[in-house]
């Protein structure tokens, strides 16, 4: 790039180096010397490097600094961009030459648009278009240059002020008529690839905002749909136009006919390009790099049908109608995610459509939403005729391809990594669980509209699981994920039969299939879908304890993810079903709960001290079922609660008295311990989670160990202290201060837990305040106030505040023997 400019842009150009001048002086860097940046920018035109960089310059003074540039300068500035862009855009070899520093100028100059126009400069788009009108070369920049001003005016919020903007679009608009004047000559008359192909684009990013009427009284669709779409080089450009146009929903009913004139127009050119076949779709997606026209494809009748689906519901267009949803499902069935999210967008609110005409003449009210004006559409008759229309083949084909694609729901540890290892998932992917309830909302239903043809997809492909044919991980997680977002669609009496079935298959592959991946991959598929089915859990206490046993057993399962899913299943099924296991059911010596605070320490032996937790608050959320009288065998007694929940803790209690005993021994040894430590913040928060579960009831267990909490609370308070003293502020920082203060938050937690959560019959306030409020409230050094009073800021606990807090909301602050105060 070693061209000078024409004679008569020196001047020009010394604007340029005063405005860049200008910029540095006011930047926030340190200054350049003028001299030196003028002598760089005076190489604008001849080093490559230096005129990026000169660019660069001037493009931020423009944002920054233009207003307090002269105005005569401003003009040199305008002339010396508007003469270099001609120069660089008049003859294809230095536009093929120059393509990046041509479109970096492109910027430059709508900065300056921007600024200057329309007030400053209303003649810009007469200038533009007529020297566009002279040379196709000059011309196709020019549509570069007005395809930006469009983004940035109707599409980019970034500086300019909402005002400015409008006065931009309204001038846009008054002058459209000659850019739109300018395309269609271009459009009809060109021979020139490439500038075709940018007017199109260019035209693509207009048609979100021009007057209707240009696009719908002018030969703008026929030349689209007939003269660019057909050929090869310019169809994608075409589509998109067309899709953009098929999206415009707000408009007059007398252009109703023209959408429809252009959805046929499509169709029949469309034919003549590829036919609605998967495979034929799938390899031009795949191997035939029609990538990006399959997507454009998927936009164009998701856009349309969104719109317009009721225009074409007619017994004359029904068979285009049907043809285009044979083309979106063909592309839905492309394996690829990203084409699959733009159909799915499109299913989900067809479903939603159909179920909603349905459901609203069912009912004998008014029609249906009318998405994209009635017109003909009424022509169709009610919700079921329009589910008639849709029902023969491809609602069956939306269900299979929402089965086969489902996404993977947030409960779902157990997860395939890229080297075909089953791992437990590590991180959430908010995505997916987004895609996840979306596809869920849509199959639900399509579910509703026909609930046996879900049933039996479902099961046809739970037999190719289970004989084999189809067995894959991929096809079980998929199907499994279906099942179990379906909850809820069906009738109970339904439900029934089809859960009966796929519980016994999956607990039968599990059985039949060898190898702990494959293991893997089936619990967590079977524990996914009993988590979602509570209602059948609850009305079957067979296949409820059969169910609980198999966790159970998953939890010796040292496979990753599994042991995860399987305590966050419990809590789950605990949650939902917890009356079952507290009252006595038919053929059981004793109500269930019972039994297992007996089987606990076999349990829980293989799990991790998180699971373990969860595991207790499962356990524990049971006890908290108040109506006991009722859901179990007539005339059983009802469960004592309290004798319950101590057997429930016989593990985690003898465990802390054994340490306790120890410590009447020997204090320091056994307190100073890290060992000690850290068993003791893993009962504490097991303690913490019960509580959390069990509200009230937890009196019982709390009055057992609250002494030897506050001695504890007491004795850490006094250690860490005393480390403080003696080896300096930086002593906070040490593994076993750490550790001690991770006691004494264990145990501040633990007591704003239970009196958050006191209550009547077991708790009541009154009660807990006379016997929790003295220890708190006491004055000793070591005690909580004491201590928090006396402590650095680095150790000062924000757990005291969240305790003391908790119990001036919730608990009465005068006592009955008189002067406590709080």
């Amino acid at each position: 790039g070693h061209e000078r400019h024409h004679g008569g842009d020196g001047g020009d150009l010394s604007c340029v180096c005063e405005l860049s001048a200008l910029a540095h002086r006011t930047s926030p860097h340190p200054p350049t010397p003028p001299r030196v940046l003028r002598a760089a920018v005076a190489l604008f035109a001849r080093n490559r490097p230096h005129q990026f960089l000169g660019l660069q310059i001037l493009n931020e003074a423009i944002k920054t600094r233009w207003k307090v540039v002269p105005e005569e300068q401003r003009q040199g500035i305008k002339n010396y961009i508007v003469q270099k862009i001609i120069t660089l855009s008049s003859s294809d070899e230095v536009m093929a030459a120059e393509k990046q520093f041509l479109s970096k100028m492109n910027l430059v100059l709508v900065g300056i648009l921007k600024h200057e126009w329309p007030h400053h400069w209303p003649e810009f788009i007469t200038e533009i278009v007529n020297a566009s009108m002279s040379n196709e070369i000059l011309c196709e920049n020019n549509m570069h240059i007005l395809k930006l001003l469009s983004e940035e005016v109707f599409e980019v919020k970034d500086q300019m002020t909402t005002a400015k903007t409008k006065t931009m679009k309204e001038a846009l608009n008054s002058e459209f008529v000659k850019i739109f004047q300018l395309c269609e000559m271009v459009l009809n008359s060109s021979q020139r690839p490439s500038l075709l192909n940018v007017t199109l684009q260019t035209l693509q990013r207009f048609l979100t905002w021009i007057p209707l009427g240009y696009i719908f009284e002018t030969s703008l669709i026929n030349l689209l749909t007939t003269k660019f779409f057909p050929v090869p080089m310019f169809r994608n450009a075409a589509v998109e136009c067309l899709t953009e146009i098929a999206g415009l929903s707000e408009h007059p009913p007398e252009y109703d006919p023209v959408f429809v004139q252009l959805f046929m127009s499509f169709m029949t050119q469309l034919d003549q390009i590829v036919q609605p076949d998967t495979q034929v779709l799938a390899n031009a997606y795949m191997d035939g790099g029609e990538e990006t026209f399959i997507k454009l494809l998927a936009l164009f009748f998701s856009s349309f049908f969104k719109s317009h689906l009721r225009l074409i519901e007619t017994p004359e267009h029904q068979p285009a109608l049907m043809q285009g949803m044979l083309y979106l499902i063909g592309i839905s069935e492309v394996p690829d995610n990203e084409v699959f999210m733009i159909c799915l967008d499109y299913w989900h609110i067809f479903a939603n459509d159909l179920y909603s005409s349905e459901t609203a003449f069912g009912s004998g009210a008014g029609g249906p939403l009318n998405l994209g004006g009635m017109g003909n559409g009424a022509a169709m008759g009610g919700g079921n005729a329009r589910k008639q229309l849709y029902q023969q083949e491809l609602l069956t084909r939306v269900r299979t391809v929402m089965i086969s694609n489902m996404a993977k729901p947030e409960e779902v540890l157990v997860v395939e990594d890229d080297d075909g290892n089953v791992v437990r998932e590590i991180q959430k992917d908010t995505e997916v669980i987004a895609q996840y309830k979306t596809m869920r909302e849509a199959l639900v239903y399509l579910t509703h509209l026909n609930y046996d043809d879900t049933e039996a997809i479902m099961l046809d492909k739970l037999s190719a699981q289970v004989d084999g044919t189809h067995w894959s991980w991929n096809n079980l997680n998929t199907l499994c994920w279906a099942i179990g977002s379906i909850s809820g669609a069906m009738s109970e009496e339904e439900e029934k039969r089809f859960l009966v079935i796929v519980i016994k298959d999956l607990l039968g592959l599990c059985e039949d299939k060898r190898g702990k991946d494959n293991k893997a991959v089936i619990a967590s598929n079977i524990m996914y879908v009993v988590g979602q089915y509570p209602r059948f859990l609850r009305a079957h206490w067979k296949f409820l304890k059969t169910v609980v046993n198999k966790l159970f057993e998953f939890m010796h399962e040292l496979h990753p993810g599994v042991q995860d899913m399987a305590c966050d299943t419990f809590l789950k099924i605990a949650h939902k079903c917890k009356r079952k296991f507290v009252t006595l059911q038919q053929n059981e010596p004793a109500p269930f709960i019972v039994e297992l605070a007996q089987m606990v320490p076999n349990i829980i032996s293989h799990l991790q001290p998180h699971q373990i937790h969860t595991f207790y608050e499962a356990a524990a959320c049971m006890l908290s079922e108040r109506s006991l009288t009722t859901g179990g065998v007539a005339g059983s007694q009802p469960l004592e609660r309290e004798v319950c929940l101590e057997s429930l803790m016989n593990l985690p209690n003898s465990t802390w008295a054994q340490i306790m005993q120890q410590a009447g021994v020997n204090l320091e040894e056994t307190f100073n311990n890290p060992e000690t430590v850290r068993e003791l913040v893993k009962l504490l928060k097991t303690n913490q989670r019960v509580c959390t579960a069990v509200g009230p009831l937890y009196i019982h267990q709390l009055s057992k160990t609250y002494t030897d909490l506050i001695n504890v609370y007491k004795y850490y308070a006094d250690q860490i202290h005393l480390a403080i003293q003696n080896q300096g502020e930086d002593a906070y920082r040490h593994a076993l201060v750490k550790a001690m203060r991770s006691v004494k938050k264990e145990i501040l937690r633990l007591l704003t837990t239970f009196i958050n959560k006191c209550g009547e019959p077991e708790a009541p306030p009154a009660m807990v305040a006379n016997s929790i409020l003295p220890e708190l409230l006491a004055p000793d050094m070591n005690s909580v106030l004491g201590d928090y009073n006396r402590s650095i800021a680095q150790v000062r606990d924000p757990e005291v505040l969240t305790l003391y807090s908790t119990a001036i909301a919730k608990l009465p602050m005068q006592s009955n023997g008189g002067g406590l105060m709080a």
